[in-house]
């Protein structure tokens, strides 16, 4: 299919891109390292040859959201998103841009969004998960109510906020002890981001700012398997679900959330995550540089689906959602 557009495309600058070391291993390192610090080079050749019409690039991970000190993470963001707009400013029709953003400080947060998305035309926000401030292990997760002030200005602008993984910080990862495979991609990404979307949906977020728009990657980080379980537990007891949100988690789910086909290449998953939350809330992503473009759009060009449904994951969802122009 030629004219998708990805919107989980990664790069980095120099002083985030070790934040990017060792989770593929220290083989790939030069190999990886060369991608995330490319925009304009290998990266457009592989968009030209896997019919990929536009990027939305945003921060590696954990970066900003890794700085504790508030003062320093605001300027590595504002560093990362004046760099950024350049970049774009030389080729806007193959890239846009999510900012990063320094969610130490809901309020810095806010302005930092109105800035990127005011003055240069960002199309959102990505950020890497919960943000550590003050102390490394004093860890911030955005359902907390100093943050409702932020997703007033992020509905107010109207623009998506995609919620990325990172790992644990250690003094919460205990689980993982003796099982560092599970980290990074392999579980723990996912874990880490659906429990973060989950405090979230039961929050009561969604009935204050019921307009805002939350993308997870990777099929959804597992949550369309889980919708009914948690909605359903031990229903014949009759007993209420003890959250704030006022309607069913899944309500949520299909109204507030879009993901992306980001690392997760597989028909299967794909046909179930469209039987619970429907087409038009699926967009197709690669994870370049930590996954191949080609695995992504060999696979999703020829997945066992619609025509129309391709073209509505590939291509249309993501120019509605992020006001991209003509679909």
């Amino acid at each position: 299919m030629q004219g998708k557009i990805a919107l989980e495309e990664h790069f980095a600058i120099p002083e985030t891109l070790m934040d990017s070391a060792g989770f593929l291993g220290e083989a790939v390192w030069p190999e990886l390292s060369a991608r995330l610090l490319d925009i304009h080079g290998r990266r457009i050749q592989e968009m030209d040859k896997h019919g990929i019409e536009t990027m939305i690039l945003s921060l590696n991970a954990p970066a900003v959201q890794a700085i504790h000190d508030v003062k320093k993470a605001n300027e590595i963001a504002k560093r990362s998103n004046d760099f950024l707009a350049e970049q774009v400013a030389k080729n806007p029709k193959r890239f846009q841009a999510f900012a990063a953003l320094p969610l130490q400080d809901p309020d810095l947060a806010a302005r930092e969004l109105e800035r990127c998305v005011k003055d240069f035309g960002f199309r959102g926000a990505l950020t890497n998960g919960f943000s550590q401030a003050g102390t490394p292990d004093t860890c911030l997760y955005y359902d907390l109510p100093q943050f409702w002030p932020f997703w007033e200005t992020v509905q107010k602008l109207d623009v998506p906020f995609y919620l990325h993984p990172r790992n644990p910080i250690a003094a919460w990862a205990q689980i993982y002890e003796g099982h560092n495979w599970l980290l990074g991609p392999t579980w723990a990404f996912g874990q880490e981001t659906a429990v973060h979307a989950l405090r979230m949906m039961g929050s009561g977020l969604f009935d204050a700012y019921p307009r805002l728009k939350i993308v997870v990657g990777h099929m959804g980080e597992g949550l369309p398997y889980s919708m009914w379980r948690i909605d359903n537990r031990n229903a014949w007891t009759g007993v209420s679900p003890n959250y704030k949100a006022k309607r069913k988690i899944a309500d949520y789910f299909h109204a507030n959330f879009w993901i992306t086909t980001s690392g997760n290449f597989r028909t299967q998953t794909l046909i179930d995550a469209m039987l619970e939350i429907g087409a038009d809330h699926i967009l197709f992503s690669a994870d370049w540089p930590f996954e191949n473009v080609d695995h992504a759009a060999n696979w999703f060009d020829t997945a066992s689906i619609s025509e129309s449904d391709r073209i509505k994951i590939g291509r249309t969802n993501s120019m509605r959602l992020f006001k991209l122009g003509n679909e």
